[in-house]
């Protein structure tokens, strides 16, 4: 048993906020890995990720949330009630805004409403805006709500992490871990191989490709000799969507797979034979049933 520091602090801390807005990207920054997919499509993010950061005399896990959203169809309602119970069971909510987009900073500082719980509110990309205006925007923001903290930063750039992480202990409970010091997420090897290959149809297509894909591991085999084996299906809702995955001959799903195994090996530290098939489950986005059996 590791014996626990006095006044050691745990709890959990969402980050929060529309689309795009760069949570995936903060919390891989955060915990120097590369745990969330990001791509520059909106809505990659469809579950709740945990990840771990463990310091001196503290552990925060991260949830990292869907982009906020007004639901279009089944899944997209089942992704805003994962947003809503990460709020419910955080201890710290860090509300992302895009503060490049100054129209929509007032829209998202209104949603950061949240009762009883400390909020610390992200101004995002300040890369990409002049810092005249940044004071400004401060003291607007400030005015509009009593956040805990108002931190500027850019995710990307790693700008302001350092004081993020600062000002979320600083809010923290004071308690015992949650998990193992040398745990970084307590989230399954298939889950992010999913992801990985998710990630790629994502990077890979068009508008209405990625959003239509559901992607399951049938199989993750060890082997004590020669590669691991991963057979993966990716579910489409049309036939014609499964043409353009495969593409002709097969080549388009085949250099997904290239794309993906590189990058699972890398995350797995162990090579890899990748087998992926492409399969047909009508309207799944849309059937509560089906989306139960798919694990949402």
């Amino acid at each position: 048993m590791e014996k626990i520091p006095e006044g050691f602090r745990a709890g959990y801390v969402s980050i929060i906020g529309k689309t795009n807005v760069g949570k995936s990207t903060l919390l891989n920054q955060l915990l120097r890995f590369k745990l969330s997919i990001v791509t520059p499509k909106p809505q990659t993010t469809r579950r709740r990720v945990i990840g771990i950061l463990n310091g001196e005399g503290y552990q925060i896990v991260f949830i990292d949330t869907p982009g906020i959203i007004e639901p279009k169809y089944t899944l997209q309602e089942v992704m805003m009630t994962y947003v809503k119970r990460a709020m419910d069971d955080a201890d710290v909510i860090l509300y992302m805004v895009d503060a490049s987009i100054p129209q929509q900073i007032e829209e998202d500082v209104r949603m950061g409403h949240t009762k009883d719980k400390p909020v610390i509110l992200l101004l995002n990309k300040i890369d990409l805006i002049k810092k005249e205006l940044l004071l400004e925007m401060i003291d607007r923001h400030r005015k509009a709500y009593p956040f805990d903290a108002i931190i500027p930063i850019s995710a990307l750039k790693n700008d302001g992490l350092d004081r993020v992480i600062k000002e979320t202990v600083n809010l923290l409970p004071e308690g015992p871990p949650y998990y193992p010091s040398d745990y970084i997420t307590p989230e399954q090897e298939r889950f992010f191989v999913a992801e990985i290959i998710r990630e790629k149809i994502f990077l890979r297509y068009g508008e209405e490709i990625p959003y239509s894909t559901h992607v399951e591991i049938q199989e993750f085999r060890e082997r004590e000799r020669g590669k691991n084996y991963i057979s993966a299906v990716i579910y489409v809702e049309k036939d014609s969507q499964k043409g353009i995955l495969i593409g002709k001959g097969g080549q388009a799903l085949r250099r997904i797979g290239m794309e993906a195994r590189q990058e699972i090996e890398g995350f797995l530290g162990r090579p890899v034979f990748l087998e992926l098939f492409v399969k047909v489950s009508e309207d799944w986005r849309k059937r509560k049933t089906r989306l139960r059996e798919l694990g949402y």
